[in-house]
């Protein structure tokens, strides 16, 4: 060997050695990623339209700057990229990225996740936050962990019902009538109750009233407005004064996919997160109170839940709903003991 060849030997030995060790493939794994954030709600931009579709395009801009462009995102709304409930699958496979999507969806995979929407265990926003920090948001984060999947960002909304004919208030309201109640536990109250249950994503429920397949739906006050509920409905029944229907709306990360970034991409990206949670929790309320006037303008009756309404959802949701959730596994009975300790901490 001459002189010469030697160091150049000894250098492309030494930069075999480095591309070839996992740190440097995963770093390069990681910048070289472009993500996608899939989400179902009507796209459009960061300054207007629904506050979901904001948020993720918050997040995207935020973490490509702390990251100094290591990590982008595109954005797919209005389901554009895949059907809701696919987005769960795909996100435990490692095939999405992102998602911004009911929990409650995940239920045919993960009987747990209905704990988002549970009638009558989460009555505000405060409780519904609190669970971050608490023995039950902690215990759901393990729980959908281990199912592969991480929460970026806590969102909770309340929601209301809008209806093709009168307000629903009470449980017997809804007697006859083919209702869409959005999660599992849901659906149990509103069969005692004497309903039809009919299961849509909440990007479908507009064409199912407008053909009469619905006759009233429960969602969030933010999709009662975005999804323009209120072109097919003469009644709606709003949570501004209170709700027993609060759905955990979060912002989730496949965790195949977080696993193998750099540790402060990882940071960045929990760190944006939860600084949007404060976002969310603006405009959830702000919508709270904005839908009334939307639906009053198109003409719809508007109604406020009342504590007596309140009352009655929440002893029927206490035999029906939260008995079979709890009956369901250990998780599940877990987590609802932890919720409820939520509740009379209240």
């Amino acid at each position: 060997m001459s002189l010469k060849t030697g160091p150049i030997l000894a250098r492309r030995t030494l930069l075999g050695a480095i591309a070839s060790s996992p740190l440097w493939l995963g770093n390069a794994w990681a910048a070289s990623q472009a993500m996608k954030i899939s989400h179902q709600f009507p796209g459009g931009s960061v300054m207007e339209g629904d506050f979901r579709d904001r948020l993720c395009r918050m997040f995207a801009a935020n973490v490509e700057k702390r990251t100094r462009g290591s990590l982008k995102f595109s954005i797919y709304p209005n389901a554009a990229l895949m059907a809701p409930n696919a987005q769960f699958g795909a996100l435990k496979k490692g095939s999405l990225e992102l998602a911004l999507v009911p929990l409650s969806y995940a239920a045919a995979e993960s009987p747990e996740s209905n704990i988002g929407l549970m009638p009558g265990l989460v009555t505000s926003y405060a409780q519904g936050y609190g669970w971050k920090n608490a023995e039950v948001g902690k215990e759901l984060t393990r729980i959908l962990a281990d199912q592969g999947l991480v929460v970026i960002s806590w969102i909770w909304q309340a929601g209301g019902v809008a209806a093709r004919g009168t307000p629903i208030l009470a449980p017997e309201d809804t007697r006859g009538l083919k209702v869409r109640g959005g999660s599992r536990e849901m659906d149990l109250i509103l069969q005692e109750a004497g309903a039809t249950i009919v299961n849509v994503p909440s990007n479908d429920i507009h064409a199912a009233m407008k053909s009469g397949a619905l006759d009233a739906a429960f969602t969030s006050s933010t999709s009662l407005m975005s999804f323009r509920l209120q072109d097919v409905s003469r009644s709606l029944t709003t949570a501004r004064s209170g709700g027993y229907w609060f759905m955990l709306e979060p912002l989730l990360m496949s965790k195949t996919v977080f696993d193998r970034l750099h540790k402060d991409q990882q940071a960045a990206i929990m760190a944006v997160g939860a600084e949007l949670e404060q976002f969310a929790l603006r405009m959830a309320q702000a919508d709270d109170a904005a839908v009334a006037n939307v639906y009053s303008r198109t003409g719809a009756r508007v109604v406020d839940m009342d504590a007596e309404a309140l009352r009655k959802w929440q002893e029927m949701a206490r035999t029906t709903a939260w008995a079979a959730y709890g009956a369901r596994n250990e998780n599940c009975a877990k987590l609802l003991a932890l919720a409820e300790k939520s509740i009379a901490a209240m």
